[in-house]
Parts: C-alpha cells; structure tokens; sequence
C-alpha cells in the first residue's frame, strides 16, 4: 500500500470513529440528572424523633431539548413528595421539596431508603436516603412455645424490645434420675429485629426413649436482655405385644440409665429458623 493510499485509510478510520462517538457524548451532555438541592450531598440524611415530620427537596436537572416528564417515589421510609410527577421543561432545573414522617412508633435507629425518579422511557436514577431515628433504646426478648418433639425441641424468639439483639442460647433437661442434658450458653446464628418472632430448632438426637423429662431454655441477648421457659414431656416406648412389654420397658430404662452418664452434649448443628412479624408495640 502506497503512503498517500495509507494515509487515505487513517482519514476514513478517524471520521468513522468520530461518528461512532459523537452520539454517546451528546447523550451524555444531554441526559437528565437527580441530587439533593443545594449540590454537594451525594445522598440524603433526616435526623429526628418518632412523630416528627423532616424536610428536604430534590433537584431534577433536564439538560436535553425537550420537556420531560418524571414520576418521584421513595423505597425503605415513608417519603411524601410535593408533587409526584412533574414536568421539566427544556434546560432546566426543577426543585421539589418532599418530607420524610418518622411513625410514632418507630425504634431507635437507622433506616435505608432511596429517593427514585424514573422518566416515560422507564430510565430511572436513585438517590440513598439515611434516616435516623433517635429514642431511648430497650433491650428485651421472651422464649415462648417451648415443646418437645421427637428428637428436637422447638421454640420461639421474640424481639420485645427497641434494638436488633443477636441471642445466646443455653439449654437444661433434667429426667427423674438427673440432668439429661446440659448445653453451654451459645450464640445463635440469627439475628432478631425489634418486633420480630422467629421459630428455632434445637435437635436432641440422644433422647431417652422412657423418662419424664423437664426442659429449660435460658436466652440472654447484650444491653441485659433475658429470659426463660420451660416445658415437659414423657417418653414411652410403644409395645407390639403385652408378652414383650416387659422386655422393651427394662431395654430402655437401661438406655435411659446409660445416656445419663453423658451430662454434657455437643454444640449441634444450626438449622434455618422461619421468621413473622409479631406485634409487640416495637415494629419497625
């Protein structure tokens, strides 16, 4: 290829280029933009006590040739906007003030949320909101359904207080003739918000086929948070014939007396606890 051939095909190469870019950089410079009024503030922050009313506004910059027309709403807090959909005209800035209402009952502490704008095409741009929430806060949580149920026992956390609690579980059986079963305080692999209750499993795959039997769980959680409660249960074998009653019932006090020796049982494994909102006057 000659020079002035070659030099011809860079001409072409660089024209086409700039034609492939131009588009994306005037789509850029052209496009509509969401911030906090005021500029600076890359997102928004509302501090305030239950009941309380804070405000704020958005800026929505158009910088196309044209109106656009946006919908406003808000994710995670409860957000009120002056006007929900506006109409921007061309090169311009609209301002829209909105207020985010702290609910009266609301706990302590920090709520994520965003401020979101979509346009007619379905583009849409978020912007994070952080509210804090202030209150004294309240560390407190209650054991309750406590059952015994083939070789597990099965239980449930309520969060009655104001903070999210990460509970520690210890467990305590006793049968007629002793301790049975003796679990070490422990932490639970959950965590419990304020006005949650979850339902939890605690296997016992040892437990004695003949015995009365007293269940004790003991929960405690930081900031003082405790709590205990009991069940009972009798185990009894079943007897396929009367001539063998005899039989199974001795084979299994022998068993009874034998896991006895064992007073302590190994952490077991966790299994997934299933959660419901519960109405404890500390809901989020």
């Amino acid at each position: 290829m000659s020079y002035p051939t070659r030099a011809a095909h860079a001409v072409c190469l660089c024209f086409l280029a700039l034609l492939c870019a131009a588009p994306a950089a005037t789509a850029a410079g052209e496009g509509w933009s969401v911030a906090p009024a005021g500029g600076g503030r890359p997102s928004f922050y509302a501090e305030g006590a239950p009941g309380t009313a804070l405000r704020d506004t958005v800026s929505v910059t158009n910088r196309t040739r044209h109106p656009l027309t946006v919908r406003l709403t808000g994710t995670g807090v409860p957000v009120t906007f002056a006007d929900a959909e506006i109409r921007v005209p061309a090169r311009t800035r609209a301002d829209i003030p909105f207020t985010v209402t702290v609910p009266d009952r609301a706990t302590p502490g920090d709520r994520r949320g965003t401020v979101v704008v979509r346009d007619g095409d379905g583009r849409s741009e978020a912007v994070p909101l952080l509210l804090r929430i202030g209150g004294p806060e309240l560390s407190a949580l209650t054991v309750e359904r406590v059952a015994v149920r083939g070789d597990r026992i099965t239980y449930d956390l309520v969060n009655r207080g104001t903070t999210d609690l990460v509970p520690t579980l210890a467990v305590h059986v006793d049968g007629v003739f002793g301790t049975l079963l003796d679990r070490a305080p422990r932490t639970l692999p959950v965590e419990l918000p304020p006005g949650r209750r979850l339902h939890l499993t605690e296997p016992w795959p040892d437990r004695p086929a003949l015995d009365a039997v007293d269940v004790r769980l003991t929960v405690t959680a930081a900031g003082g948070a405790r709590d205990t409660a009991r069940a009972s249960a009798r185990f009894v074998p079943w007897v396929g014939a009367a001539a063998g009653g005899t039989l199974v019932v001795g084979t299994a006090a022998l068993a009874v007396v034998r896991r006895r020796r064992r007073r302590t049982t190994p952490e077991p494994a966790p299994e997934p606890a299933r959660e419901q909102v519960e109405l404890t006057g500390a809901a989020r």
